[in-house]
């Protein structure tokens, strides 16, 4: 079958959006750990990716209305139960809906916390793991916090049944059904982890955050609350929000732009007296539209921007990780990429943005194709031959530079 092909069989299937349910089952209390948007009241969409199979639930996570989902996997077991891959936050209502699947298909036997350093999706495993007493709680190697090096346990994760990956995959007690690769980069101060896994009755591999697809469409958890879609599809403070398909559009393909650029080219900024006089001529001064402050500006041709950054749906792997974090141990990054991509997949489930992916190891290989030397292109990502514009990645080039000099980052390794 063609990568880009969905197969009839295992289209995603949208839950329900439980109008009815109790805004109190939205309620995440241990929100000040991570302090990012929407803080206390977390909705959860849940979806079926394969049929009786493999669920995906959604939740959202950000700043300053930049709010991205953030994805938990769970994977039925061919001899009953689930694998649960990167918890998110253990509400009311997502546990109801994991526990719809618990009734049937029976009870959660293993969590694993793919990561060693992203707190955005460690904080969520410690209370997650709770509410399934029964599961064994697996981590990456080498886990680690900022701003203090905190013990697992003290994070809530439950130290009898908590303990590390094997570092041969044959050895973990879900290997009949699944494989991983650990990519394991030390940083001097502490390290990036990111531990691929692969369904093999289904041909899906999971990832957190090494590659990632944007999507065109603004995904179903953002739409719950469109408020900051509509408040980013705005050009000026002084324009009235209008709810509307091409605004909702609009706002979340700026939300991309921000969130994976930092500062993208197209994107400019008002001076603070300019800001201020059109804040007061804003229709809407509460606190939820930040007093009227909108400081943002985007050129005309944003859209351009955009459309280099989606291509087409195709995998790449964030700027962020292409210039500051992987280029430290390109001969580790590219044996792990090489070792994935002799799996046989068909899709990629990622912690973010688009899920699933048509994806083929081929085109997984090729999002690393930045750490080689004869990559054909000077640009940070050639996947499938859609470069992303240089002229966006300029701000993040600016921050490795900064950092370097401050003595904050390392200087990158050679390309191989």
């Amino acid at each position: 079958m063609n990568s880009h092909e969905r197969d009839s069989r295992v289209q995603p299937q949208e839950q329900s959006m439980h109008s009815f349910t109790d805004p109190r089952d939205w309620s995440w209390s241990f929100w000040p750990a991570v302090p990012l948007y929407p803080y206390n009241k977390r909705r959860t969409v849940r979806r079926e990716i394969v049929k009786d199979t493999i669920w995906t639930f959604d939740q959202l996570q950000g700043i300053l209305y930049t709010i991205v989902p953030i994805r938990m996997t769970v994977v039925k077991l061919v001899a009953g139960g689930l694998l649960v891959y990167a918890p998110v936050a253990a509400t009311t209502e997502c546990i109801r809906l994991v526990n719809e699947l618990v009734a049937k298909h029976g009870e959660v036997k293993y969590i694993i916390l793919p990561t060693s350093s992203g707190l955005e999706h460690k904080v969520f495993v410690g209370p997650f793991a709770r509410r399934f007493p029964q599961a064994q709680v697996f981590v990456a190697p080498h886990q680690w916090s900022f701003p203090f090096n905190l013990p697992l346990s003290w994070l809530g994760f439950p130290q009898k049944r908590t303990q590390v990956l094997p570092e041969d995959s044959r050895q973990a007690p879900f290997a009949d059904e699944f494989d991983y690769a650990v990519l394991d980069i030390n940083l001097g101060r502490g390290s990036f982890a990111e531990v691929a896994v692969l369904h093999k009755r289904s041909r899906t591999l999971l990832v957190t955050d090494s590659v990632l697809s944007v999507p065109e469409e603004p995904p179903a958890i953002i739409q719950l609350d469109p408020y900051p879609l509509l408040f980013h599809a705005r050009e000026n403070a002084v324009e009235v929000i209008e709810d509307n398909e091409a605004n909702r559009r609009k706002g979340w393909q700026r939300i991309c732009l921000f969130a994976i650029y930092l500062r993208p080219s197209v994107l400019e900024t008002a001076g603070v007296g300019q800001t201020l006089r059109d804040a007061l001529k804003a229709p809407n001064k509460s606190p939820k539209a930040y007093f009227g402050l909108f400081p943002f500006r985007w050129k005309e041709n944003w859209h351009q921007s955009f459309d280099a950054l989606r291509g087409n749906g195709r995998p790449f792997v964030a700027p962020i990780l292409q210039t500051l974090i992987l280029p430290q141990a390109p001969t580790q990054v590219l044996n792990w990429a090489d070792k994935v991509a002799t799996w046989d997949f068909g899709r990629i489930i990622s912690c973010h943005f688009d899920s699933p992916i048509p994806t083929s190891p081929h085109e997984f290989r090729q999002a690393f194709a930045f750490l080689e030397k004869n990559s054909g292109t000077e640009n940070l990502s050639r996947s499938l031959n859609q470069p992303l514009l240089e002229e966006d990645l300029r701000f993040i080039r600016e921050l490795e530079a900064n950092l370097i000099q401050r003595g904050i980052a390392t200087p990158p390794r050679e390309k191989l």
